[in-house]
């Protein structure tokens, strides 16, 4: 009787747990959808929930959060994107409207995610339904014809008939100590065991698919529970974690700024260390640190370091620092000397060599508001044309200029405004520009006269070795799942590796007694590629064929 590659192919017509060992197999042939929208629904949702469509969403899936690495996002870099929507402003509005600020809770972002996690949920729970059956079925009956397999040889043992259940057994105790699930299969003519083994890649495949799916699970659902805050600390100054003293905040979906950790972080001395001139990158910030002083619950001060790359861990708070720069003590005084504003002014750095933008807003006290846009040079140089700059990142030479703006501010109608930005439409220039006196200009410890006699500004010094306070751009983030993120990633990694390692493969073996002997033949089939099948066969047959030979010497005798 002859039987087909396919009937031979792991006994399909006999075990009907196993015509194949994916449940989408049926996909390579696929058939057309039934008539009506019934017929139409159930095609549909077979190709979504198939392990191919599964795949072709997490590539997706990468590439649409490629833009989130491209263009700031509003939930980490706020001011990232005001800068990009200064420096692009005719582009502006339609880069936004495609939500590429917003990537990953963008509409688009989310229909992939979604339908990505139902096509591993669809796909994963009746493949590993199925699994299950096939682990606990018995291997597959021995084909009838060996010869037909990709990997068969055979040999002939002249050797007494008698001897054939032994060497089965031997067969069978022999594959079981390599990893192999046995079955005997005997008849009239021959007898024979059936081996397999490889379940660990199919295992391995469905726990990386789980894995997954916990991935997607941690970060849709415990994106809820993370927030994002950012905060500029001058030196001597302190941060306190509450909604009220961050610069800005980014909550998830179920943060609402109470029950934030309760902590307070003084930035008591920021260093930084730069590369003298001369030197092979001159100029350049070789290790810069923050000196903290936290306290918590206990209320005891600890003193604690943050660094670029080494962040302060807070309970489940993780404080990175992002940036630095200068924030030198400025000091106005009225017509009659009185104090109306003083306040270490953070300084945005606008270059390698720390030439630094300034905004000081004095609302009060004065005949009108007053704003001033100040540069600050920490070691200042002449360019050519006979503007300042600064040729060296430290204090070397620092220099303070000033334009003085005169009018309203804008900011008694409620109308939030950035401290670090001053709108001068509608405002009156006094100093600089096109306005006939030159710009105020501060050394520190200096004191200029103010227009119209209406006061002073002096630079107050904060220390003789550092007369300039330095402030610490600093990023609050909390995020609860990235345990629950890694877990699954380690698991996920170890699925793809069991997957990758362990070949899916079944031996049979199969005796055949006569009366000139026994003729043994070794026949493997492999799922998938397996460049070692054919050794693994050939190792088998010659360790049977050894450990054989004595045993059915010993019977013929």
């Amino acid at each position: 009787m002859s039987r087909s590659r396919s009937d031979l192919d792991a006994g399909a017509a006999v075990d009907p747990l196993r015509p194949a060992d994916h449940t989408e197999a049926a996909a390579d042939n696929p058939t057309p959808p039934a008539s009506g929208v019934v017929g139409w629904l159930r095609w549909g949702w077979r190709q979504l929930t198939s392990m191919r469509t599964a795949l072709v969403l997490l590539l997706l899936l990468a590439v649409a959060a490629v833009p989130g690495s491209v263009f700031p996002q509003r939930s980490a870099d706020p001011n990232g994107v005001t800068q990009w929507r200064r420096d692009n402003p005719g582009v502006f509005g339609f880069v936004d409207g495609l939500g590429l600020f917003d990537v990953y809770v963008s509409p688009w972002f989310s229909a992939i995610y979604l339908l990505l996690f139902t096509s591993l949920i669809g796909c994963v729970i009746p493949r590993a339904r199925h699994h299950y059956q096939a682990l606990r079925s018995r291997p597959p009956r021995t084909p009838a014809v060996l010869s037909r397999l990709p990997v068969h040889q055979e040999t002939m043992l002249p050797v007494p008939r008698t001897a054939a259940p032994a060497m089965i057994e031997i067969t069978e105790e022999h594959l079981r100590r390599r990893g192999y699930r046995v079955q005997r299969y005997d008849t009239d003519r021959w007898m024979s065991v059936s081996a397999e083994r490889g379940y660990l890649r199919e295992t391995g495949n469905l726990l990386f698919h789980i894995a997954l799916v916990g991935v997607l699970i941690a970060v849709g659902v415990g994106g809820g529970f993370t927030y994002t805050g950012q905060r500029v600390v001058v030196e001597g100054t302190t941060f306190v974690n509450s909604l009220s003293d961050y610069s800005s905040f980014n909550p998830g979906r179920f943060i609402d700024g109470t029950g934030l950790t309760p902590y307070s972080l003084t930035l008591d001395d920021f260093k930084v260390a730069y590369q003298l001139p001369g030197a092979p990158g001159a100029g350049q910030a070789g290790d810069f640190s923050a000196e903290v002083t936290v306290r918590g619950k206990e209320r005891t001060p600890q003193t604690r370091g943050v660094q670029v790359n080494k962040p302060l861990t807070i309970g489940e708070d993780r404080i990175y620092l992002l940036g630095n720069g200068y924030a030198p003590t400025i000091t106005v005084r009225d017509a009659q000397g009185e104090i109306v504003y003083r306040e270490s002014q953070p300084f945005l750095p606008q270059d390698s060599n720390m030439t630094s933008l300034g905004v000081i807003k004095v609302t009060d006290g004065m005949p009108t508001q007053l704003g001033l846009v100040g540069f600050l040079y920490p070691t200042q140089g002449v360019l050519p044309s006979g503007a300042f700059t600064s040729i060296y990142p430290d204090l070397i030479n620092p220099v303070l200029t000033l334009n003085v703006f005169s009018g309203d501010l804008g900011i008694d109608n409620g109308t939030p405004r950035s401290v670090y930005t001053l709108d001068v439409k509608g405002l009156t220039q006094q100093t600089g520009g096109k306005s006939g006196r030159e710009s105020l200009k501060l050394t520190p410890g200096g004191t200029a006269d103010l227009p119209n006699g209406w006061g002073t500004i002096t630079w107050e010094t904060a220390s003789a070795q550092d007369p300039v306070k330095r402030f610490a751009s600093l990023q609050v983030q909390h995020d609860p799942n990235a345990m629950w993120v890694l877990v699954f990633a380690l698991i996920a990694t170890v699925g793809l590796m069991a997957g990758l390692l362990f070949p899916r493969r079944r031996i049979w073996v199969k005796a055949h007694p006569s009366a000139d002997g026994i003729r043994v033949e070794y026949a493997g089939l492999a799922r998938g590629d397996d460049p070692t099948l054919g050794r693994a066969v050939a190792d088998a047959a010659a360790q049977h064929t050894s450990e054989c030979t004595p045993h059915t010497d010993d019977g013929a005798a």
